[in-house]
């Protein structure tokens, strides 16, 4: 088993997404103008949880949705089959802002498929890009507009956020 390191606990995870959504509600005042796209497997998930932390600030519903990349990444012909999850956009994007949001920025790559794979659904007024975790080593021009925290690592760490698994509490960790 590889060595680890909790980069975030529970508490600490759940305090990074406040202060985000704090941080969207203060750069986008029009909240009715905002929707979340999470992107599989856990942004979505981190979208659902920033979606009713605004619902709360805004104390109006904030739409959320779900977006598969698999099929706009660069890297198809390197994997033998892309796992294609649910996309649920129960909202149109046009003229709207729209949050991405990821777990963890690496490469910058899922980011950019995730831009192509939204203008399938519409033409946003503008992106906005929130990540739980930015771990350096951009080989795009993106850059996150809100963050969770910044954890500067080598090209051979992984780092895995743990949410809603049975048995264990909340987690970012950092694996050697």
């Amino acid at each position: 088993m590889p060595e680890s390191a909790i980069l975030l606990n529970a508490a600490a995870l759940q305090r990074a997404l406040t202060r985000i959504a704090h941080e969207i509600a203060e750069r986008n005042e029009a909240g009715a103008e905002v929707v979340l796209v999470g992107i599989p497997l856990v942004g979505d998930q981190l979208a659902f949880r920033l979606g009713s932390l605004l619902s709360d600030l805004w104390k109006l519903t904030v739409p959320v949705g779900t977006l598969d990349v698999s099929m706009h990444r660069d890297d198809l012909d390197r994997r033998a089959a892309p796992t294609i999850h649910p996309t649920l956009m129960p909202f149109d994007v046009t003229g709207r802002t729209v949050v991405l949001v990821d777990d963890v920025l690496f490469t910058g790559r899922t980011t950019r498929a995730a831009m192509d794979a939204l203008n399938d659904f519409g033409r946003p007024k503008q992106i906005q890009l929130a990540v739980l975790i930015d771990r350096g080593h951009r080989e795009l021009p993106i850059r996150a507009d809100f963050v969770g925290k910044n954890v500067p690592t080598t090209l051979t760490e992984k780092v895995r956020v743990r949410l809603d698994v049975p048995g264990q509490e909340d987690a970012v960790v950092l694996e050697k």
